[in-house]
C-alpha cells in the first residue's frame, strides 16, 4: 500500500484532534472524583507530610555497603592495597551523606506519625549513621563467617570468589546483617524496605528484627521465610522453602494483634532444617546439634541431638502400558 496523500494525512490528523479532544474533556471530572476520594474512609494518602524515605535511594545504599564490605568485588574499578585507603574514604563519604539523608527521613517521618515537634532530626539522623558506620568492622566479621560456612557446607561451591558474587544467601545475608543494625538503632521504616528488596531479587524473607549468629548457611533459598522475633543460634543452616514463622497471632481484648510479643521459634547452635521444613510457634526452640528433616511440621519443641523426620512415604510403582 502506497503513503497517504497530504491531504488525506491532515484529514486524519483533524479527526484524531477531534476524538482525542472529545475524550479529554472528561479528564478535569476525574480528577476531581480521585481528588474527592482522598477524604473518605479506607483511603491512603501521604499529603501534608515529610518525604518518606526513598526506596530507589536505598537501592544505592546497598550497593554501596555491598562495595564497603567486600572491597574491589563490586563496581567498576580495580582496587588495590595502594588505592584502598581512598577508594573506602570515598565510598564511606559517599554512604555517610545518603544514608543519613534516608535516615532523616524516616525520623521526620516518624515523629509527624506521632505528632511531635521535630527539632534535632537532621543531628539524630547523621548521629544514627555514624553509629552505623562504625558497626562495619563486626558486619564484615559476621559475613565472612556466612561465606566461610557456605564454602564448608556446600560441595559445589568452587571458591569463595564463588559465593560472594553469586550466591543468593549471601546476598540476603549482606542486606539482613545490614538492615538488622538500623533496626536495633531504632530507624523505622528502612530495615524493612531493604530486606523486602532483597526478597524480592532472591526469593528469601529474612525480617531485620529477627536475631541469627554468626555462620549462617542458607543452601539455595527460595521460599526460606525468618520471622521477626526469631533467635537463630551459631553455625545453623537451612535449606530452601523453610518457613520459621508464627503459629497464631494473638490479639487483645479490643480484636487487635498484639504486637512485639514473641511469635517465631528459637534455633539453638549447630542445628540443619531440610528442604520445605516448618517451624512455628514463639515457644518452639529447636536443641543445639538437632537435624530436622525435610517437610516435617512443628509446633512444639525438639530436644538437643535429636533428628526428626517423617516415616517413608508408600510408593506404588506401576508397569508403564
Amino acid at each position: 500500500m502506497g503513503s497517504k496523500s497530504p491531504a488525506e494525512q491532515k484529514r486524519c490528523t483533524i479527526l484524531d484532534s477531534m476524538v482525542d479532544n472529545r475524550y479529554r474533556s472528561e479528564i478535569p471530572a476525574i480528577v476531581d472524583m480521585v481528588i474527592n476520594s482522598c477524604s473518605e474512609k479506607g483511603c491512603f494518602d501521604h499529603l501534608d507530610a515529610a518525604v518518606i524515605p526513598s526506596k530507589e535511594s536505598l537501592i544505592e545504599i546497598i550497593d554501596l555497603i555491598k562495595d564497603i564490605l567486600f572491597p574491589g568485588y563490586f563496581g567498576d574499578q580495580t582496587v588495590d592495597r595502594n588505592t584502598l585507603s581512598y577508594h573506602i574514604g570515598n565510598e564511606i563519604t559517599d554512604l555517610f551523606s545518603k544514608l543519613s539523608k534516608q535516615i532523616t527521613n524516616s525520623i521526620i517521618q516518624e515523629c509527624n506519625r506521632y505528632d511531635e515537634d521535630c527539632t534535632d532530626c537532621i543531628d539524630r539522623g547523621q548521629e544514627e549513621t555514624l553509629k552505623f558506620l562504625k558497626k562495619i568492622p563486626e558486619l564484615r566479621s559476621m559475613l565472612a563467617s556466612d561465606i566461610v560456612a557456605t564454602f564448608e557446607g556446600d560441595p559445589a561451591a568452587k571458591s569463595y570468589d564463588e559465593i560472594i558474587f553469586s550466591y543468593p544467601g549471601i546476598f540476603a545475608m549482606t542486606v539482613y546483617r545490614s538492615a538488622h543494625q538500623l533496626h536495633r538503632q531504632g530507624i523505622s521504616i528502612l530495615p524493612r524496605i531493604m530486606t523486602e528488596y532483597a526478597h524480592s531479587i532472591v526469593g528469601i524473607d529474612i525480617h531485620p528484627g529477627a536475631r541469627i549468629g554468626k555462620g549462617f548457611f542458607i543452601d539455595h533459598g527460595t521460599g526460606v521465610v525468618i520471622g521477626e522475633t526469631c533467635e537463630i543460634g551459631d553455625n545453623v543452616r537451612i535449606y530452601q522453602g523453610v518457613t520459621l514463622g508464627s503459629l497464631s497471632f494473638p490479639k487483645n481484648e479490643k480484636g487487635e494483634l498484639i504486637r512485639g510479643e514473641k511469635r517465631h521459634p528459637t534455633i539453638e547452635d549447630d542445628v540443619i532444617i531440610y528442604s520445605n521444613a516448618t517451624i512455628l510457634g514463639g515457644e518452639t526452640r529447636i536443641g543445639a546439634r538437632s537435624v530436622i528433616g525435610g517437610n516435617v511440621w512443628i509446633t512444639k519443641s525438639v530436644p538437643p541431638d535429636t533428628k526428626v523426620m517423617i516415616e517413608e512415604p508408600r510408593l506404588i510403582f506401576k508397569e508403564k502400558k
